[in-house]
């Protein structure tokens, strides 16, 4: 009797999640960094002007300064940004890298 119990018991199988561990897919990979950057443009006081989500591209201002950010998806899957800025940058010299930081910690990085 017990060797029939142990197998029956052998066939069953039961599936449970990790502990700690989401059973809900995590946010697309672009739109979470899509939203990290124009959340990381503004942040930094840029006026986003143009948002353009087919090709990726967001545009803003910041005193006289034009800022591009620019977010692909690559063939692996993985997401490039690209922060720009052009213009007269020498008002804020520090802009581009506190966009970058903030997009970095928005990330959690």
């Amino acid at each position: 009797m017990a060797g029939l119990c142990a197998s029956l018991l052998a066939g069953c199988t039961y599936y449970e999640v990790a502990p700690g561990v989401s059973a809900t897919p995590p946010a697309n990979t672009f739109d979470r960094a899509w939203g990290a950057a124009r959340n990381a443009m503004q942040e930094q006081g840029v006026r986003i002007v143009q948002e353009d989500r087919s090709t990726g591209t967001l545009r803003g201002n910041y005193s006289g300064i034009d800022v591009l950010a620019l977010v692909r998806t690559q063939a692996d899957g993985s997401v490039r940004i690209e922060f720009r800025t052009v213009g007269a940058t020498t008002v804020d010299p520090q802009l581009i890298e506190r966009i970058s930081s903030s997009y970095d910690r928005l990330m959690g990085r």
